[in-house]
């Protein structure tokens, strides 16, 4: 359903040397690394994240989760516009915890995006 001549929205990424991917996330016009995670459900950060980023994660529904590092609490979010690279999605949903989480960019955003993986290369697209 492209248009002649819109531009397709797509970035490409390089693992790291532990095999793991990162990308700029901008939430509320401030940036921060986020790290590609095909296991989070949600976008996922700490509430130290989130007060940088502006977001009003205390009106968000308040939810029990079940992380890699056990159960915490924190708060069910809706981001108005969350861009990864050079993808901007709209109304993508996130959790805030309030145990200490690296930013994590999980299927609310992975899901509406294409991923390929290609040796140590993977490329997000913009459906």
């Amino acid at each position: 359903s492209l248009v002649a001549g819109e531009a397709v929205a797509a970035m490409m990424l390089e693992a790291d040397a532990n095999g793991h991917y990162s990308a700029p996330v901008t939430v509320n016009g401030v940036t921060m690394r986020g790290l590609i995670d095909t296991g989070a459900t949600a976008i996922s950060m700490s509430v130290a994240t989130a007060q940088k980023m502006g977001i009003a994660y205390q009106n968000g529904r308040r939810a029990q989760m079940v992380t890699a590092n056990g159960n915490t609490s924190g708060y069910a979010v809706v981001l108005n516009s969350v861009t990864v690279g050079s993808i901007t999605l709209s109304q993508v949903q996130a959790v805030v915890s309030e145990s200490e989480t690296p930013l994590l960019i999980g299927s609310s955003f992975l899901n509406r995006v294409s991923v390929s993986i290609d040796g140590k290369r993977m490329t997000l697209t913009k459906r």
